[in-house]
């Protein structure tokens, strides 16, 4: 038995000078670097049988297993790959950075396909330093005639390295875990860790622990999917297995809505699942889950550089192998392959948005309330998303319809000039939806959030097509002259002005043809959304509210309570000023809800008004 001693040699020119506990964000990465490094092995292995390079047993089952000894404070990690020969362990192992997957694809380059290892950089096994005070490796290589090699690293720069007798083909990777690596004594936390990194894995893991007492006839099982659905063609898949793949994936148990199969080879590889679940009505609080994987080893969750921001809303699991990875293959260059990867998965998604419309609209209609938060989303961030699914973008209408905007303006806007009604609040505009439905009309129904910058997004690329909501822009149309005449009409706005205590008030007297209204407080259109936008990032200031000086109060002069108020006898001046004041809190209903002290105050002048009726 020979015995060398030396020092590692570190390739400073391939790798920045990052060792150890610095290798990494994540210390759990350990985990997948070593099974990603086993399952490496089993391929190199198979490569060569494959070639006839080697001959194997035809009952050979390749496996990795992890082994948690609590009690040692050990994890251990088994493969029954190509192993290692004395020379391999001093060139792959003592040089850090000198990748053994890249020599092996360069010694058979003419061979064997590259897509199918998964190393690429050497330094995953180094890793392993990050939880540990020592390391062992294990290891026999395929080579009939090589010795054993054990190999001893306390995490210096310093090695012992010794041939050995005794060990099967393949490679056992010894941690023997520090202070830093104490949390990955349970369990439970390497299972998981275990299921996160490796769950796709192409060689089955077996996971023990050996303080754990199996039972009797229990037969140990894979943690991994050696074969996951998105790798298999989609023409051979059905729905219930899109389903279960799911469940399993995200241990989501709500059914999905639809989903898309990314298979691509060229000119790029690329496979995955994406698929669209039942959304938040408000899309800035759904939480989407992309999980990006290379060749089956899981790399990271919700990479924008490779999945349209838009697109993180969804759930899904993508697996490209053509991707460029830094040295933890935890983060993805921004580079122009990158981004056609984005636009292409951008491309699929809008193309099946477009095909269900086109030959299942009934059953997209049904999911439109899920998923259009998204698409807006899309469409406000993306050009060319937009201009994919411009055609599929759908409007519910007051009367529960799904039109596009064209359907709708055909409908209802003949004139060239396209002014479309919307509504942001059913009950609270009930008596201005009332109104357009009294002219045979029907608004729009834009009730979240983002349907206001998605508007404005709209009317800049349809520049006859303007967007009104139905509290500010009905009166344009609904409204004629009263026959009153300027004198009354000043007196009136001068009894609301002392009624509200308003030095400014700007007020008009017009026949509403829906007589059911006595008032309205009517906003331009601009106005109001500029103003909605400062309350929105916190910026609204006093007097910057539909009650506000920009807001003008129109009253009808058909309505009963109208002509009574406005008449010179009937009921005192105190009277009419409860009145008024009364008049105006009801319209501004209309529009949003009464602030504290108004309620209170509506509450009060009510009470004093029913008690006068008695």
């Amino acid at each position: 038995m020979s015995q060398t001693k030396g020092q590692l040699s570190i390739h400073s020119e391939n790798i920045f000078p990052i060792i150890k506990k610095w290798l990494y964000s994540d210390h759990d990465i350990f985990l997948r670097e070593l099974v990603s490094n086993a399952s490496d092995a089993i391929t190199k292995l198979k490569k060569l049988a494959s070639m006839s390079e080697i001959t194997l047993p035809d009952d050979t089952a390749f496996k990795v297993q992890v082994i948690l000894n609590p009690e040692d404070k050990t994890i251990t990690f088994i493969d029954n790959g190509i192993g290692m020969t004395q020379e391999d362990v001093e060139k792959y192992i003592n040089q850090i950075a000198f990748s053994g997957a890249e020599d092996f694809l360069n010694t058979y380059k003419d061979k064997t396909d590259k897509d199918q290892i998964i190393g690429h950089f050497g330094l995953g096994f180094y890793s392993s330093f990050m939880v540990s005070d020592q390391v062992e490796i294990f290891t026999k290589s395929y080579i009939e005639d090589a010795p054993a090699v054990h190999w001893v690293c306390d995490g210096g720069t310093d090695y012992s390295l010794e041939t050995i007798e005794g060990e099967e083909r393949g490679t056992r990777i010894v941690l023997h875990l520090g202070e830093e690596g104490k949390s990955f004594l349970d369990s439970y936390t390497v299972k998981h860790t275990l299921e996160k990194y490796c769950g796709f894995m192409p060689y089955p893991i077996f996971f023990t622990n050996t303080a754990d007492t199996p039972k009797e006839g229990e037969e140990l099982k894979a943690l991994n999917e050696t074969h996951p659905l998105y790798l298999s063609q989609p023409s051979a898949c059905n729905d219930d297995e899109y389903k279960e793949f799911y469940r399993k994936t995200f241990s989501d148990y709500k059914e999905p809505l639809f989903w898309i199969h990314l298979n691509m080879d060229y000119p790029f590889n690329l496979k995955g699942i994406l698929y669209f679940p039942k959304l938040s009505s408000e899309f800035e609080t759904s939480e989407g889950s992309i999980k990006l994987y290379n060749n089956q080893v899981f790399v990271a969750e919700n990479i924008k550089e490779v999945i349209p921001e838009f697109l993180l809303l969804l759930k899904g699991v993508i697996d490209c192998p053509d991707l460029p990875l830094n040295v933890s293959r935890s983060f993805l260059q921004n580079d122009g392959f990158v981004k056609k990867i984005s636009d292409y998965i951008s491309r699929k998604v809008a193309d099946k948005l477009t095909g269900l419309f086109n030959t299942q609209r009934e059953a997209y209609e049904g999911f439109w309330g899920d998923i259009h938060p998204f698409i807006k989303y899309g469409i406000l961030k993306d050009e060319k998303f937009h201009e994919r699914v411009k055609d599929a973008v759908l409007y519910k209408t007051t009367e529960s319809k799904f039109m596009t905007l064209p359907e709708y303006t055909a409908a209802y806007c003949p004139e060239e000039e396209k002014t479309v009604y919307y509504t942001t609040d059913l009950v609270q505009q009930a008596q201005y939806i009332a109104l357009i439905k009294a002219h045979d009309k029907a608004a729009l129904v834009l009730e979240e959030r983002i349907d206001q910058p998605f508007i404005t997004h709209i009317e800049a690329k349809e520049e006859k097509t303007h967007f009104k909501r139905v509290d500010t822009g009905i009166a344009d149309t609904d409204t004629e002259a009263s026959g009153y005449s300027e004198e009354e009409v000043t007196a009136a706005t001068d009894l609301f002005k002392t009624a509200l205590g308003r030095e400014t008030l700007t007020l008009k007297v017009e026949k509403i043809k829906h007589s059911d209204i006595s008032a309205m407080l009517v906003l331009d259109e601009e106005k109001r959304r500029f103003q909605e936008m400062m309350k929105m990032y916190s910026m609204n200031q006093p007097g910057m509210n539909l009650g506000g000086s920009d807001s003008t109060l129109v009253l009808n002069s058909e309505h009963p309570l109208i002509k009574k108020l406005l008449a010179s006898d009937g009921a005192d001046v105190e009277t009419k000023a409860l009145i008024a004041h009364h008049v105006y809190d009801l319209a501004k209903l209309s529009h949003e809800p009464l602030s504290a002290d108004e309620m209170l105050a509506f509450t009060k002048r009510t009470n004093e008004l029913l008690t006068k009726l008695i």
